[in-house]
């Protein structure tokens, strides 16, 4: 039996983890899996939890209102080694490029527990964006065993960074087993306005929570939306609110007033993926949405500087546009009034894998990971 601890904190994470925990449980012959939550993100992981049925086995329970990225990775290096003494797993598994991500990894690593990293290889060269998600992830390659890389463009950058080829796996992003598992064309939502909004085919829909555009940036990109539902009234935009205050405050004061604006709460995974398989156009700055939307072949735009998925930018389903008024407002509207413009985007193919992401995975474990006698 291979013992696989998978360690997650946020509702990304949880997201992208949730069809590996899913695969290694088909094999319980041959995986004994066990799951910690360090809850970085403590509501927004809970559903997740709730709609993968994933009860973990430790909960670190560490959000703290107005926590620090320090704050962060100090709780889970003072709490994680006592739970990897007890547990003694095999591998350790993280994903992505959090707090918990690295951190959790950096534990590891401090009790020689072996590290697989799930979308290894993920970079845009500059450590300001994204910040401090850039760093974790180019951290966390230089402690893991096994890179799950998603893509060959992710692979050729574990590459150029001397990380041994043998160590390297292409096996496709799991944001889209989980994507692929979750949409349905009869889901039904609970709540009576959203259930209306997602019949309306001008339904555009946007998320913005990054750190490094706080500030500035984020009123720029909410002053581009306004701009964006006065010239198309006809046009329902729907942004969910993070529920940071650097975020939620600048959001409420710049776009609540305006009608075809709705400012919802954060959804529930299932309401949202949903939702957003429905939009006509989505402007995000999150990087799961531009691995998900080109799967549901829905354009997007994406409001950042750099962007470390450059393969949906290279098959032409997603483009960056940085967070500038003027050019948001261009290339939204060019989309929304251009047809061939937007079926160019809409019918680029999906570079981020078929669904089969999670069992590619589980199959290396298998192969590299030795059980110890736990």
């Amino acid at each position: 039996m291979i013992r696989v601890l998978t360690v997650f904190g946020t509702r990304p994470e949880a997201i992208k983890l949730a069809p590996v925990v899913d695969a290694l449980r088909s094999r319980p012959e041959t995986f004994e899996s066990r799951v910690c939550v360090t809850a970085q993100h403590r509501e927004m992981l809970d559903q997740v939890l709730e709609v993968f049925n994933i009860e973990p086995d430790y909960d670190l329970d560490l959000m703290r209102q107005n926590q620090s990225p320090a704050g962060v990775a100090s709780s889970v290096l003072e709490q994680l080694p006592d739970i990897l003494t007890r547990c003694r797993p095999d591998v350790l598994l993280v994903q992505g490029d959090t707090m918990t991500t690295f951190s959790a990894a950096l534990a590891a690593y401090l009790q020689r527990v072996p590290v697989g990293h799930v979308e290894a290889g993920l970079r845009t060269g500059n450590f300001d964006h994204p910040f401090p998600e850039e760093m974790n992830r180019c951290l966390t390659t230089r402690i893991a065993t096994l890179h799950f890389a998603p893509t060959d463009v992710a692979q050729q950058a574990l590459l150029a960074e001397n990380v041994s080829p043998e160590s390297v796996f292409v096996t496709g992003n799991t944001v889209i087993d989980a994507l692929l598992g979750t949409v349905d064309s009869g889901h039904v939502f609970d709540d009576e306005e959203l259930s209306d909004v997602a019949t309306s085919r001008n339904l555009i829909l946007v998320t913005t929570h990054r750190r490094e555009s706080f500030g500035k940036p984020l009123r720029s990109i909410c002053s581009a939306i306004a701009e964006i539902a006065s010239r198309k009234p006809d046009h329902v935009i729907v942004l969910p609110v993070h529920p940071n205050p650097g975020v939620s405050s600048v959001v409420h004061e710049v776009l609540g007033p305006i009608d075809n604006v709705r400012l919802i709460e954060p959804l529930a995974y299932r309401d949202f993926v949903n939702l957003m398989s429905r939009a006509r156009l989505i402007l995000t700055d999150s990087g799961g949405i531009q691995e998900e939307a080109p799967a549901l072949d829905i354009p997007v735009l994406v409001l950042r500087e750099a962007t470390e998925r450059p393969e949906a930018l290279a098959t032409g389903a997603t483009r960056l546009v940085g967070t500038d008024e003027a050019v948001i407002v261009r290339e939204a509207l060019r989309l929304l009034d251009d047809g061939a413009a937007y079926a160019e985007m809409a019918d680029a193919a999906c570079p981020y894998g078929d669904g089969r992401s999670s069992d590619s995975i589980a199959d290396i474990l298998c192969r590299r990971i030795s059980p110890a006698n736990n």
